[in-house]
């Protein structure tokens, strides 16, 4: 059987119009929007299309701070946490929005009319389970009281975080932290989700590799045109595991003496207008490849490391590296980088 030698795509190959409008994409999406999945290129023969009920289960949960700064609580119904406190969330119902969801839950266990500020953070178990955690404001109606009880709660109360409470759970302490942090000192854009929509859960990378003297590239499947790589989430992994499938596909030599790092959400787009069709999420993220200072040899022993201020090279076809040359981009996409000021997403696993 004949081997085939794989060259690396360079630039060279791209016409000026076709990086121009990769910079575009790159720039839309830094700037929090997004655009429709229309191709998924690695993983989709894992992945089978998000179904809400069958395969897929997203929780929304809010976060609301009155003047005083406590934070908004309901006591739960259900049997196995009866009369316990929590956030109010709930899981997204067919054919909702994740800020219909949102309003939703907050005015059944809690009485109040309420709209999302922004997305906190984001928290999963694989593309079956995810949180969506906002941080949110009253716009109208009352407090529930036990005269009110029902299936969803048996009230609701305003916490001043001191006094002695029966938490359902205590996940919910690091997030009304996320939420008063938030408050204090935004450490993100606004992001809500877009209405765009997505038949899996996916992640759109923007996969960045910081070179010397801050030139900065970004990671491209080649056709149909050139544009940032798609990727399914896969059942036994990580949400942002698909970064790495990525990486292991475009460079796979290179891919152990590297860190894989999602550095965060710049957006995220969700429909779920349609069961089973619009029901999947796409995360637009940052990820950033970068060396790993620790080289080994193939028995385990440390090897000298001498930085080459280039991204590895690509062995796989349809790849290409794309340096950035817009001026004003490549210090957005170093900024970014840096800071990571980007809607976290944690993996539970």
């Amino acid at each position: 059987m004949k081997t085939l030698s794989v060259l690396p795509l360079t630039d060279m190959e791209m016409t000026a119009e076709e990086q121009q409008q990769v910079e575009e994409q790159v720039e839309r999406l830094l700037s929090g929007q997004g655009s429709e999945v229309t191709v998924c290129d690695v993983g989709l023969e894992q992945s089978k299309p998000a179904t809400l009920r069958k395969n897929v289960t997203y929780i929304v949960c809010a976060v609301i701070f009155n003047e005083k700064e406590e934070v908004l609580m309901v006591q739960e119904a259900k049997p196995d946490c009866y009369k316990q406190w929590y956030l109010p969330a709930g899981r997204v119902e067919v054919g909702e929005s994740l800020e219909e969801a949102m309003k939703r839950e907050v005015k059944e266990e809690a009485g109040f009319e309420s709209e999302p500020v922004t997305l906190l953070l984001i928290q999963e178990q694989g593309p079956q389970w995810i949180r969506f955690i906002f941080l949110a404001k009253v716009t109208g109606g009352s407090l529930k009281s036990l005269s009110a009880a029902d299936q969803e709660s048996l009230q609701a109360s305003w916490w001043d975080r001191q006094s002695e409470l029966q938490l359902r759970g205590r996940d919910i302490l690091r997030l009304i932290e996320s939420g008063l942090k938030y408050r204090l000192s935004p450490c993100h854009p606004v992001t809500l989700p877009l209405d765009l929509s997505c038949r899996h859960v996916v992640q759109r990378l923007m996969l960045v590799f910081v070179g010397a003297e801050e030139h900065i590239w970004v990671l491209l499947i080649r056709a149909p045109e050139p544009h940032l790589p798609t990727a399914a989430a896969v059942r036994t992994h990580a949400v942002t595991w698909a970064a790495n499938m990525v990486v292991q596909e475009a460079m796979q030599s290179a891919y152990y003496d590297h860190d894989v790092n999602t550095l965060g959400v710049l957006s995220l787009q969700h429909n779920g207008r349609q069961n089973g069709k619009t029901d999947g999420v796409c995360f637009n993220t940052l990820v950033a490849l970068t060396p790993d200072h620790v080289q080994r040899d193939e028995d385990g022993r440390k090897v000298e490391w001498t930085p080459t201020g280039q991204p590895p090279r690509v062995e796989h076809p349809r790849y290409v590296w794309h340096e950035v040359q817009k001026q004003t981009l490549r210090e957005k996409l170093l900024e970014k980088t840096r800071n990571a000021a980007l809607v976290p997403i944690h993996s539970l696993y």
